[in-house]
């Protein structure tokens, strides 16, 4: 009872403090672009200065339904992250971080400019090329551990990583476009350093704005947390990596610019496909699946 309270303890305090530490990210973000541009920038608390001045603001949404939609991409993002935190189905936590992208799809669509529709299509272009990965890495995790559960990786002994280095690095790969980091940020500039117009965020504002930035938050700490999840039991050493590989696609996202829709599935499918699917093949040889029948 004492273990089971522990890690509920544990578990909401990962929950309260993944907004946070998504802010600060996002804070640091600024503040290193800021930096690599010869400017000061804005103190690296200022996401939450934001976020609380688009709370105060009145939203002009094209309809109520576009409200709902904003708070439930919020709610998905939440509780994606809160069953990955208390071990549950990974199978289940994918399709809950798909359901917060089809809200968000759907609110650009709500709205009648042609840019918060692109910004839309273009979305789900992002989604057509990274979820098939997440999809893959599950698959492979079931492979590697017999399991869907994350308790299942807790399980396994050693990092996952030495059984799953292939689909760990396609995970990396699609890290910027979790992030919406060039040179895949095709749907919305994060930072507006490339255009003024925000595509799928057009038609969004005031508290609808603030809501899917919370939950931006969230889905960032979550795509992290997932590739910690790859070094436990040196849980401590997979967070480590996870935030100097943020970092490192805070700087590329400085010095590449944004490349187009098709070079993005091309890189992203070859490449993340092809070590997926590699991955799951040597495993397949190896005979690691059968030690699970």
């Amino acid at each position: 009872m004492d273990g089971w309270l522990l890690s509920l303890t544990v578990a909401v305090g990962l929950v309260v403090a993944a907004p946070f530490i998504g802010g600060i990210l996002s804070g640091i973000d600024r503040k290193l672009t800021a930096r690599m541009q010869n400017r000061v920038g804005p103190p690296i608390i200022q996401p939450f200065y934001d976020l609380l001045k688009l709370w105060g603001k009145e939203s002009f949404v094209a309809s109520r339904f576009q409200a709902l939609l904003a708070f439930s991409f919020m709610v998905f993002s939440v509780v994606a992250f809160t069953l990955l935190v208390l071990a549950q189905d990974l199978l289940l936590i994918v399709f809950v971080i798909s359901l917060a992208d089809v809200c968000l799809v759907l609110g650009s669509y709500c709205g009648r400019s042609p840019y918060s529709y692109l910004g839309g299509r273009r979305e789900l272009l992002q989604m057509l090329a990274y979820e098939p990965i997440l999809i893959l890495a599950v698959v492979n995790i079931y492979a590697a551990t017999g399991s869907f559960m994350v308790e299942g990786v807790f399980k396994l002994g050693f990092p996952l990583v030495i059984l799953l280095p292939g689909v760990f690095l396609a995970l990396l790969i699609a890290l910027p476009i979790e992030a919406r980091k060039s040179p895949f940020d095709i749907s919305a500039s994060h930072h507006a350093h490339q255009e003024i117009v925000r595509g799928v965020f057009t038609e969004f504002s005031g508290f609808s704005l603030a809501l899917i930035e919370f939950g931006h938050w969230f889905k960032l700490i979550f795509y992290l947390a997932l590739l910690a999840l790859f070094w436990v039991p040196l849980l401590w050493l997979g967070a480590v990596l996870a935030f100097i590989f943020y970092f490192i696609i805070m700087i590329v996202d400085n010095i590449f610019p944004r490349l187009t829709w098709t070079f993005m599935l091309k890189a992203v499918w070859l490449a993340g496909f092809t070590l997926a699917v590699s991955n799951l093949i040597v495993l397949a040889l190896l005979g690691v699946g059968l030690a699970w029948a």
